[in-house]
């Protein structure tokens, strides 16, 4: 069982930068493939971005391709995703996940747990 709370989302403006972190509790977080999601407003819930357990491998989505990074401290249970130049399309509720693999979580998006999200909303 793996337990993930996120935190670092908040109300910005166009162009600054945010990051938000997603620690982990549980057995074998190293194991795992982590990944961030998120869901504007009245819309599906979307992986962006997602990296391996065991090489670290990263994957981005197009739409945030260049402007965002995710990464991992294994030492701290803790997935990052840092997000710079930010639009106001980004506005959403963003959410961690974790699962057996990287087609797990961002192939077929189907990860096997989820934190509760982080609002994050961009001002124009």
């Amino acid at each position: 069982q793996v337990q993930l709370v996120e935190s670092g989302g908040g109300l910005v403006q166009t162009g600054d930068s945010l990051r938000l972190s997603c620690v982990a509790s549980g057995r074998a977080f190293n194991n795992y493939a982590l990944a961030w999601f998120r869901q504007a407003p009245g819309k599906g819930r979307y992986v962006i971005a997602a990296i391996s357990g065991n090489d670290g491998s990263t994957i981005h989505a197009d739409s945030v391709k260049g402007r965002f990074t995710i990464s991992r401290d294994n030492s701290k249970n803790t997935v990052y995703l840092q997000m710079n130049s930010l639009k106001p399309e980004d506005t959403a509720v963003y959410y961690c996940a974790a699962g057996p693999s990287l087609r797990a979580v961002f192939v077929t998006a189907t990860p096997s747990y989820w934190g509760q999200g982080t609002q994050v909303t961009v001002s124009s």
